[in-house]
């Protein structure tokens, strides 16, 4: 029989007065981790593919994924930070049905989402990223685990004209950018839903550090095998400089940090208020863009904000 996910367990509904406070309290600092991690990640990733001389997406995320990893492994064997996934029923099928998907998907997004920095300045893309709780919300419907209403459709038509008017708006527009834009975002949906499955999902109750052990070797593996295809053979790393190297290095535990925080944060709310927090983390991104790479705003597009991001 199909199993019905509209009913996810909600822990939280059934606690006490300040055990909802200390679980609000420990959300929100979560939400300001990844906002900060996320941020992080992506200018780190905009600069070492644009202006760092690692002009490799694939690859790049790869080696953030190889680390994640790697870390994963290393408090399994040093730590009891992952201990819980000895009483998790892990099975081939588990990783059939469920790690080797969201693999799939993972790795769709972060491919997608890098190489579209060829083509889109960093600003435009947090406008098209208003999209994201359409998406958001039309690939939870699809897996049943949100139920639609009249107020979500009236949202997802005023945010389709915001996204509109930011691209209307665009001084560079690249078709071919946008095309990878989208698919990253649906890839991106899809992975969060799923993985909001897995930690919720009926006999699993999987922590976060545990899903990034299990599913981070799986993306690793799947980035390398498309990256021996697309990248390696024309990798060159001559016009890397010092400051290059050292970017590379340090955007890993950044990335690390990001997974970890996303994973999380996904457990403890859902991709949809993901989605719609992400507001604030992308007008920080745009302000950042503008600042570091003189990115130019038309008036239309700083319009584009008010109409994207109503309240539901």
């Amino acid at each position: 029989m199909e199993k019905d996910y509209s009913k996810l367990p909600a822990p939280a509904s059934v606690r006490t007065p300040s055990a909802r406070a200390e679980s609000i309290v420990h959300t929100t600092i979560y939400m300001l981790a990844w906002i900060l991690s996320s941020n992080s990640t992506i200018l780190a990733n905009k600069w070492l593919i644009s202006s760092g001389g690692f002009g490799y997406p694939i690859l790049l995320t790869c080696w953030h994924l190889v680390f994640s990893a790697f870390i994963t492994q290393i408090l399994a064997h040093t730590t009891t930070l992952l201990h819980s996934r000895h009483s998790l029923p892990i099975s081939r099928r588990f990783y059939l049905r469920t790690i080797l998907p969201i693999g799939l998907v993972a790795s769709g997004s972060l491919v997608c989402t890098n190489f579209v920095y060829f083509w889109l300045s960093v600003a435009f893309l947090q406008m098209i990223k208003a999209a994201t709780p359409v998406v958001m919300l039309f690939v939870s419907w699809m897996f049943g685990v949100a139920d639609p209403t009249l107020g979500n459709v009236i949202n997802i038509i005023i945010i389709a004209g915001g996204v509109g008017m930011a691209s209307a708006g665009e001084l560079h527009f690249s078709w071919i950018g946008v095309a990878f834009q989208f698919t990253g975002i649906l890839f991106e949906a899809t992975r969060v839903v799923l993985i909001q499955i897995m930690l919720r999902g009926e006999g699993m109750k999987m922590n976060p550090m545990v899903g990034l052990y299990y599913y981070a070797p799986v993306c690793a593996v799947i980035n390398f095998l498309i990256a021996c295809v697309v990248e390696i053979p024309y990798l060159s790393v001559a016009g890397m400089t010092t400051s290059g190297w050292i970017m590379l290095l340090f955007s890993a535990p950044i990335a690390f940090f990001l997974n970890y925080t996303s994973m999380a944060l996904i457990g403890k709310t859902s991709g949809v208020v993901m989605s719609l927090a992400a507001v604030f983390k992308n007008i920080l991104l745009v302000m950042c863009s503008v600042f570091i790479w003189r990115t130019k705003i038309t008036g239309i597009q700083l319009r584009q904000p008010e109409q994207s991001h109503l309240p539901r």
